[in-house]
């Protein structure tokens, strides 16, 4: 495959929540090595596209194809190869920070090897936090514990979904050359943030171009 080949294709997606169809007539495709910025107001459907390309929402119509695949004709596969972290942070008050990113960077793809476990505690500068539980975490430090499974596992597709929330500039630097470094790499990234954040060329997706008018 050549660099510039693409990866990830999304054709005339349509999504439905509720009794809403967010967007319909989507349509992209995102080359290894590319990354998309998704804007748009709220409830334009973001985070509802990124959750739809983890596999946590199943569109009305249209396909997701990983390298020419339809995802639906491999879920499992597909799963294995997205590392998603959502708005919320997953970090369980009684799990250790190296826990949390341990348990979180295997899921779905088997365990993470400790050498993994601690390079990702130190792309978030999070070291020193490693044997302290989730209850005890500033909002900031949970961020950078959720943001650490992304290099606990090499998986080439990451959905951010304001990722940048909570954190200081340091951090949102390191996330930074996280990003360059798995692009580098050929990897993907998909990002909906209402901060900056530095991806150079990276292109937009508004998602209200694609919104649907209610009758």
């Amino acid at each position: 495959m050549s660099p510039a080949a693409d990866r990830l294709t999304m054709s005339d997606l349509a999504c439905l929540r509720g009794e809403r169809i967010v967007f319909a007539g989507l349509g992209l495709r995102v080359p290894a090595g590319g990354a998309v910025l998704l804007t748009g107001p709220n409830g334009s459907g973001k985070s509802t596209l990124l959750r739809l390309l983890a596999g946590l929402l199943a569109p009305i119509r249209g396909t997701v194809a990983w390298d020419g695949e339809p995802v639906a004709e491999a879920p499992d596969r597909h799963r294995a190869r997205v590392a998603y972290v959502g708005h919320l942070d997953a970090v369980k008050p009684a799990m250790t920070v190296r826990e949390s990113v341990a348990f979180w960077g295997g899921l779905s793809a088997g365990a993470v090897a400790e050498a993994a476990v601690d390079a990702a505690l130190r792309a978030m500068d999070i070291v020193h936090l490693a044997d302290v539980p989730g209850r005890l975490l500033s909002a900031g430090q949970k961020r950078r514990t959720n943001l650490a499974r992304l290099f606990a596992a090499a998986r080439p597709l990451w959905l951010l979904d304001e990722p940048t929330v909570a954190l200081d500039r340091a951090s949102v630097g390191r996330l930074e050359a996280g990003i360059a470094a798995h692009r580098a790499a050929g990897g993907v990234v998909l990002a909906s943030t209402h901060a900056p954040i530095d991806m150079p060329g990276a292109d937009t997706l508004r998602m209200e171009s694609f919104a649907v008018e209610a009758d």
